[in-house]
């Protein structure tokens, strides 16, 4: 994204949180305004309320938990 251009909306994101997570049908979500949405994203525990890892936690998981850099997965046969 460009200097002064608007970000756009994350659609694939907020259906797949209210008609995944929240299981809202397809009409629920259709017939929800903006902010009834926001609403329900404030609402779900551990959506808005968790805290972010430090620095020093998220490099330990990064170091426990490595990604295979040509994937990004972990590599096969982790558990």
């Amino acid at each position: 994204m460009k200097a002064g251009e608007a970000a756009s909306f994350p659609w694939d994101d907020v259906l797949a949180f209210c008609l995944g997570r929240l299981r809202w049908s397809p009409g629920d979500f259709w017939n929800a305004t903006p902010r009834e949405i926001a609403a329900a994203f404030r609402g779900a525990p551990g959506m808005i309320e968790a805290p972010c890892p430090s620095l020093g936690e998220l490099e330990k998981l990064m170091r426990r938990f490595p990604d295979d850099p040509g994937t990004g997965r972990r590599p096969e046969g982790d558990a």
